[in-house]
Order: structure tokens, then sequence, then C-alpha cells
């Protein structure tokens, strides 16, 4: 059995700590404790909980780089793109700290306030480039402006859906479920869809109910 690195143990533990209790309630003594290590282990590996923070980001980004880089020229389903939906709420549920307090936690952390706009701007990019797709093979029917605006509202409901979520569910911080986010994206599309295509959008999205 492979033996996890210290490094990796406070980067898990500090996630974990990070998304049930809320990053700013979360001290180095408190990891630290967490692993039954001492505060010199732990600064050892990270020079503060700024520079944790900053690690786990850097995961955070990576992942969503791969995620959002949908193809601008290719054909996309309905299941492919509620399945990009389901891996997009199980990314933000990962890293559901860094949304759940975001402005808080982005004005503490100035330098990762540009990066995580750029990560916004992907979102917006990779919802247009599945509604454009949909439009071509006309099962979208939507006009410009409304295509900008529902991409818009679909990035603001991708990024406040775990706040809202875990207020949602405050007797239970574990209670997350990415298929309440799924089902709440593909409704904001229906209205959008071909007439045939809508009872479809509804019976994939009761899917993740």
């Amino acid at each position: 059995m492979t033996k996890v690195k210290t490094r990796d143990r406070i980067l898990n533990t500090s996630l974990s700590l990070f998304n049930s209790l809320g990053e700013p309630n979360v001290t180095t003594l408190l990891i630290s404790d967490e692993l039954d290590i001492s505060p010199g282990n732990l600064y050892y590996h990270f020079r503060s909980k700024g520079d944790i923070v900053e690690e786990l980001f850097i995961a955070f980004e990576a992942e969503m780089q791969d995620l959002l880089a949908v193809p601008e020229d290719v054909d996309i389903s309905l299941d492919q793109q509620s399945f990009f939906l389901h891996l997009l709420f199980e990314a933000v549920a990962r890293y559901r700290f860094l949304y759940q307090d975001l402005v808080n936690v982005l004005s503490r952390y100035e330098r990762l306030q540009a990066r995580f706009k750029r990560v916004l701007k992907k979102k917006t990019r990779a919802f247009r480039s599945i509604c454009e797709s949909l439009r071509r093979q006309n099962m979208m029917q939507i006009e410009q402006d409304e295509l900008d605006s529902l991409c818009e509202q679909l990035t603001l409901t991708a990024c406040y859906w775990s706040a809202f979520d875990t207020l949602s569910h405050l007797d239970d911080r574990e209670s997350v479920d990415p298929g309440r986010g799924v089902y709440q994206m593909m409704h904001l599309m229906v209205p959008y869809f071909a007439t045939d295509v809508q009872e479809d959008a509804k019976l994939i999205s009761r899917d993740y109910l």
C-alpha cells in the first residue's frame, strides 16, 4: 500500500476542513491537530494557510481548464451536455469552500482574483459553445441577445449554486448533491429548446434528482 506523502495529506485534510467548516474558520493549528502532526512539520511544507489555499486553487484551476475546453466545432448531444454539467458541479463540490464564501476568500487572497475571473470567462465560453452547437443542430431556438443573457445566467448559477445549496442544507453541510445543480441548469435552458427536445431535456434532468 502506497503511503501518502505528508504534503498531500496536508492538502487533502485542509480541503476537507475548508469545505466542512469554511476556510475562514480553519487555522493551521487545527489542520496540524487533525493530521496529528506538529505545526512545525506543517510549516516545513507550507509557510502559511494562504500557501495551502493557493495550492488547492492551482489544482482546482487545472481541473477547470481541462473540463471547460469545450470544442467549438462538434455536435453536442443532450446527454453530453448534461454529463458536462454533472462533471462541472462535481468539481465545484470538491472545491466548494471557494464558492461558499467567494467574495470573502478572493478579497483576502488577491492573487487569486484575476485567475478566478479567467475561470468564469472560460465557463461562459464553454456554455456558449454548447448552446451554439445545440442551435446549429436545430435543437435550440434562441436569438443572439437571448443567448448572451442565457450564458451569463448559466455562469451565475454555476458560480453561486453551491452557496445557495449549502444555505438550504445548513443542518447537514456534507449534503452536497451535484445533481440538484444539474437539474436547475437544465431547466434554465428548457424554454429555449425546440418543442420536440424539451421533454427529453426534462426527463434527463429528472435523472439527476
